[in-house]
């Protein structure tokens, strides 16, 4: 997805591999004997002027998603996507095969408090996972929060959450309806009952508790104002708040605003010492920042700028007495780590204590005396111990190829804990003693099976401009390469996130039947450091399409798959990537499935925290950036008479991250063009961008969506 603003988430094959085949292309619909009736879509006479191009945007009323004609059109939508879904064979038991696979113990990383441990715990098909603690590493767990008693439909989540020094308190933020405005209220951890305190209309925030654990510092913007869509207006000014424990959030204290910096928004950290609030000051999306200071020991003083312009990342990893260290890409854009003495902050007074390397540092914990380096090597993770002083103590072993995250950071004790997953592994936790470089399962899930039946493949294209793009291919082990294997080609590139390997029952369960899995690592992520990054924004956008099509062209050239074989799928900024490539390369896909995307590229700057993404897709308000845009912006680029790929797109109707406009204008412009393959929507009620999605409500889509894949790709399932 768009990021949010720098802030801050066992038997063999049963069922659908029962008996699988890939079904003939000529079965598949698409012709146009195959033609669907979609629902009226009026359109308007409405003109917007960019640089002397007058651009129609005849769909403009689908903006206003609250009104009854927007509210029927949608239902009017679902109808005839639904009826569509229930044609479909292979849904019922995808469905059916996904709530068992769901069903696995999923365990969040640990944080301890003295001899207390926290951490999220879900027994299987609890819409939300449930808070828990409890005393010792051996001690019975008991319930702290439960969030599925805070609705009826599972639909409000937990967004947020921190402990206070001593464990004694929880602030927890809670999100309705897949929203991202959040709702913070404190626990008492001995008696779980929550205390008076209510604060409200935040966003993009976490709370960072003093250490004597009086309050807790956050970001939040002004409540919208009377008859404003919450859902809708753009977020600006955001304000930094002090609330302390026991009063009402109008009585809490505004620590920073900048009245002068509309863009502007502020990520509170306390220094290990509890002595300095060290406060990231965030613009969009983009891979820069600021760092200000203030004292905590004489609050009369004001805040100080120790990083005063927007040219590099930093992000705050401990201190040492005035010795504060920080993970950056300045001069490094793989990233290091460094120190900064706040007595004598200038430039050529820092001292490297990780130097920048071969691999992509993406994360640095304080460990009591030991630093955790988390480092990408060709997206996958490695992880390495350090002194304070930058000397190497070793590297420590994970469990194989894939993911590791976690290590949260503890001055106290020398344990730490981290997950570790890949394609074919559900998370399981592990307990390390940096101090021993030691470590042991500490939780891990029992499996309904086998993940020695599956293997990961890294393999490379090349991209139309030379560039070498690494991809895992993903599948059930003895595969033969005859080009006619069904295949998921799945990416996001953008944003400065890389994909790495995880697992998802959605996918375990397209691999059971048969099915390739394939996840690119586009330029525009942050698999390779900041250099990779900027190769896929605002005029180079057009690399991350490329590289994309690269990959579906390897695959069909190595005889993986076939273009009747294989679907393109992403979400939000990879729901761009999904209906773009699409669009650009409709031959080389059966099916499309782009979810929650920014498919209006000229208007997603006017909803809610579009204007944040421009760091990366650039603004239509200069010309060149405008061209490029509407070169590859879905909505403006579709054509009558071609022969489109079969389209579900998916949103929520309370996305307010990617305001669901941009899927109906879409749809709706799709639609129009007469496709001879399906051009279908499907809109979640009450759901939103995908944080917080209640697991009942995650296996329904799942269910539709790898249905629709495997309908038009080929992918049948024997009854």
């Amino acid at each position: 997805m768009p990021s949010s603003p720098r802030v801050v988430l066992a038997a063999a094959i049963t069922v659908l591999c029962a008996a699988c085949a890939h079904g003939p292309s000529s079965t598949r619909p698409g012709s146009p004997a195959n033609a669907m009736s979609y629902p009226d879509s009026r359109t308007v006479e409405h003109v917007d002027d960019y640089h002397g191009d007058r651009i129609a945007d005849p769909y403009r009323w689908l903006e206003e998603i609250d009104s009854s004609e927007t509210l029927a059109w949608i239902e009017a939508q679902n109808t005839v996507t639904f009826a569509h879904l229930d044609t479909i064979a292979q849904r019922a038991p995808i469905r059916e095969r996904l709530t068992q696979l769901w069903n696995y113990e999923k365990f969040g990383v640990p944080v301890r408090r003295g001899d207390t441990y926290f951490y999220t715990y879900n027994d299987g098909l609890k819409n939300q996972p449930q808070v828990m603690v409890q005393d010792g590493l051996d001690g019975t767990p008991r319930v702290l929060l439960d969030p599925n008693t805070l609705s009826t439909d599972g639909t409000v989540a937990l967004s947020g959450s921190a402990l206070t020094k001593d464990g004694g308190l929880l602030a927890y933020g809670t999100s309705s309806g897949g929203s991202d405005w959040q709702e913070w209220r404190i626990r008492d951890v001995a008696t779980g009952q929550d205390l008076p305190d209510h604060v409200k209309w935040v966003k993009f925030s976490e709370a960072a508790w003093a250490k004597d654990g009086s309050g807790f510092w956050y970001g939040r913007y002004d409540a919208p104002e009377a008859g404003e869509n919450a859902l809708k207006s753009v977020n600006k000014f955001q304000k930094l708040y002090f609330h302390r424990v026991g009063t009402a959030q109008s009585e809490d204290v505004l620590v920073y605003e900048r009245t002068d910096q509309p863009d502007w928004g502020f990520g509170p950290t306390v220094s290990d010492d509890g002595r300095t609030l060290v406060i990231s000051v965030w613009r969009g999306t983009e891979e820069k920042n600021l760092i200000f200071l203030k004292s905590l020991e004489n609050p009369q003083t004001p805040v100080v700028e120790l990083i005063g312009e927007f040219e590099s990342s930093y992000a705050f990893v401990g201190n040492e007495g005035n010795l504060f260290y920080f993970l950056t890409n300045n001069d490094a854009p793989r990233r290091r780590l460094i120190g900064i003495d706040i007595t004598d902050p200038s430039p050529n007074k820092w001292r490297e204590i990780v130097a920048e390397g071969d691999a992509t540092l993406t994360g640095v914990s304080r460990v009591q005396r030991r630093f955790v380096a988390s480092f990408l090597r060709d997206a996958s993770s490695e992880i390495h111990l350090y002194e304070l002083d930058g000397r190497q103590a070793g590297k420590v072993d994970l469990p194989g190829i894939g993911t590791a995250t976690g290590f949260e950071s503890d001055t106290d004790h020398a344990e730490t804990f981290f997950a570790f997953t890949s394609f074919a592994q559900p998370p399981a936790i592990h307990r390390l003693d940096t101090a021993r470089n030691a470590s042991e399962t500490f939780r891990a899930p029992t499996l309904q099976f086998d993940p020695a039946d599956y293997e990961t493949r890294q393999l490379f294209a090349t991209s139309k401009d030379g560039t070498r793009v690494p991809m895992f291919v993903v599948a059930k082990k003895g595969l033969q390469l005859d080009g006619n294997n069904p295949t998921i080609l799945y990416g996001y590139g953008g944003f400065n996130i890389p994909l790495t390997p995880s697992f998802a029952p959605y996918n375990l369960a397209w691999l059971e039947m048969g099915g390739i899995y394939a996840s690119v690592n586009l330029r525009g992520g942050g698999e390779y450091g900041s250099e990779w990054h900027e190769a896929g924004t605002k005029l180079h956008k057009q690399n991350v399409f490329d590289d994309m099509a690269a990959a579906g062209e390897f695959l069909i050239a190595q005889r993986y798959t076939s273009a009747d074989n294989m679907a393109i799928h992403g979400r939000s900024n990879g729901g761009l990537l999904a209906a773009a490539v699409a669009m650009q390369r409709p031959d080389l896909f059966a099916a499309s499935i782009p979810g929650v995307g920014v498919l209006d590229m000229l208007r997603f700057r006017e909803f809610t925290i579009g204007w944040a993404w421009e760091s990366d897709y650039g603004t239509v308000k200069n010309p060149d950036e405008y061209r490029a845009i509407h070169a590859y912006s879905p909505l403006h680029n579709l054509k009558p008479g071609v022969n489109y790929p079969a389209f579900l797109i998916t949103t929520g109707d309370h996305d307010d991250r990617v305001y669901p406009a941009h899927s109906f204008k879409f749809a709706a412009a799709l639609q129009a063009t007469q496709p001879e393959r399906p051009a279908l929507i499907r809109v979640d009620v009450r759901a939103g961008h995908g944080a917080g999605k209640p697991t009942d409500k995650q296996i329904a889509e799942w269910a539709d969506i790898l249905g629709f894949a495997a309908h038009h790709t080929g992918l049948s399932v024997a009854p």
